[in-house]
């Protein structure tokens, strides 16, 4: 299985990035999908999830109402949409499979690369 993000970048506050997670080797319909952030000196953070089975995501507080998580399974990716971005959502940002949803990284078989967000103030 790989997992390959993409979409990051340099952004002014209030700005907005969409994220991709491409996967290769297993579905993503038949699992569910975490994506995760890791900020300098900070350990690496649940962000938000999808489930496989009826598609119902799941944020951490403090990006509800600005991200969104969602899959295309034709495409076998799942996205993340970010708006409204603030300088903490500055990370290097990882997507993450998983049998069930979960918010524990440890949980997570499966990673990417991950793809670094830097948001300007």
């Amino acid at each position: 299985v790989q997992l390959v993000e993409s979409g990051g970048g340099l952004v002014q506050a209030g700005g907005s990035l969409r994220l991709s997670c491409v996967a290769s080797g297993r579905t993503v319909s038949n699992y569910a999908m975490g994506w995760f952030r890791q900020a300098p000196g900070k350990q690496r953070e649940w962000v938000a999830a999808i489930s496989w089975s009826s598609g119902t995501t799941y944020y951490t507080d403090s990006v509800k109402g600005r991200f969104t998580i969602s899959r295309d399974n034709a495409k076998n990716t799942v996205y993340l949409r970010m708006n409204s971005l603030k300088p903490e959502d500055t990370a290097v940002y990882y997507c993450a499979q998983n049998p069930r949803v979960s918010v524990f990284q440890e949980s997570y078989e499966y990673w990417g690369q991950g793809t670094q967000v830097t948001v300007s103030s």
